[in-house]
């Protein structure tokens, strides 16, 4: 009979609290970016507001991730201060989606005779001309 070879038990550990760390500082970084940029310009209307919020937070952590991803910045996660720069990465990664929908909802401000799908078409047509 052989015996079972096992993973060392102090790795293990040490990888499932630098993932632990990295979750909460991604969210920390997520929450911090939605306050920041809704300082910086208050959304006009709740609906504003709880649109831009959602998809600030969803931007920066699916496009931090992205990020962290496609550079291969996971052995970043083995340090305190690496974890620390990924929050760093999350944050940023957050901030073009509040420009992204507040821009939209100036141009619909700005557009309310037009509907949705002439909106659109204009939008396309300026952008592939």
């Amino acid at each position: 009979m052989r015996a079972r070879e096992m993973t060392e038990p102090a790795s293990t550990a040490f990888g499932g609290i630098a993932l632990y760390k990295l979750g909460v500082l991604g969210a920390f970084a997520a929450v911090l970016v939605t306050i920041v940029v809704m300082a910086m310009t208050l959304p006009k209307t709740a609906r504003e507001f709880v649109v831009a919020m959602i998809s600030t937070v969803v931007f920066s952590l699916g496009g931090g991730a992205f990020v962290i991803r496609w550079f291969e910045l996971q052995h970043w996660a083995n340090d305190d201060i690496g974890v620390v720069a990924l929050a760093a990465v999350i944050f940023v990664c957050g901030l073009p989606a509040w420009v992204m929908v507040r821009g939209w909802f100036v141009y619909a401000e700005l557009s309310k005779h037009m509907s949705l799908p002439d909106m659109l078409r204009e939008l396309k047509a300026v952008v592939w001309k």
